[in-house]
């Protein structure tokens, strides 16, 4: 496997010169463009096919979440890590929408920001479990008809598609749970837990986990304030 290539998207050029100089001297990791607002930022990737791309929220031209939703829409293949000031903000839920795969602190640490960006390229989601406990209930939350009843929605009817293994391990991605926990709830291997996510993933047609825990709450399979 070749190198993650990246482009960084920031207006603070200290930003991009030193999260670029963070990851250029990584040995798997290689900056292959930058933006200074979310216009640039979409043809940076139309230009350099990018498997990563880093992408803060408040942009001039063009913000992020703008940025983020055509970057998606056009290369469903580029990962997009939303670059933020704060823990948790009204951004990051439209930006899960958009087709975010993750979200990075720009006070993040050097060896958290490489791992980061690995995680996001190799689709895992860039969420610690605590953190997806958190966001995506408060997300689901906000809402319309997510805390149960109402009409049946369109996503219920694609779950059939799943056997009921693969639904039980939707439901606990839903919960913030890592591979490793799912496997010891399940009581199965973690090789058979990467299959189930990724049968689940492809199943439904889906980008990565994240957006697969955004579904669960959708599709009425989780509601928030389960488990």
């Amino acid at each position: 496997m070749g190198s993650i290539r990246v482009v960084v998207a920031d207006d603070q050029e200290l930003v991009r010169a030193g999260f670029g100089m963070i990851l250029d001297a990584q040995p798997d990791i290689e900056v292959v463009g930058e933006a200074a607002d979310g216009a640039e930022a979409v043809e940076a990737v139309r230009e350099h096919r990018p498997d990563v791309l880093l992408l803060d929220v408040r942009m001039p031209v063009m913000d992020g979440l703008e940025a983020a939703r055509r970057v998606c829409a056009e290369f469903p293949d580029c990962k997009v890590i939303m670059l933020t000031t704060f823990d948790i903000d009204d951004y990051v839920y439209d930006a899960l929408y958009a087709g975010a795969s993750g979200f990075l602190l720009k006070d993040v640490r050097r060896d958290d920001l490489a791992h980061g960006v690995r995680m996001v390229a190799s689709g895992e989601a860039l969420l610690a479990p605590s953190v997806t406990r958190r966001l995506i209930g408060e997300f689901a939350a906000r809402r319309p008809g997510a805390q149960g009843g109402g009409p049946p929605r369109p996503q219920s009817r694609l779950l059939e598609q799943l056997t009921a293994r693969e639904q039980e391990t939707l439901r606990l991605l839903a919960r913030g749970m890592s591979n490793a926990e799912i496997a010891a709830e399940l009581v199965v291997s973690e090789h058979t837990v990467k299959t189930h996510v990724s049968n689940v993933l492809s199943k439904l047609r889906l980008r990565d986990r994240v957006h697969a825990v955004v579904f669960a709450y959708e599709s009425g399979a989780v509601v928030a304030g389960d488990g």
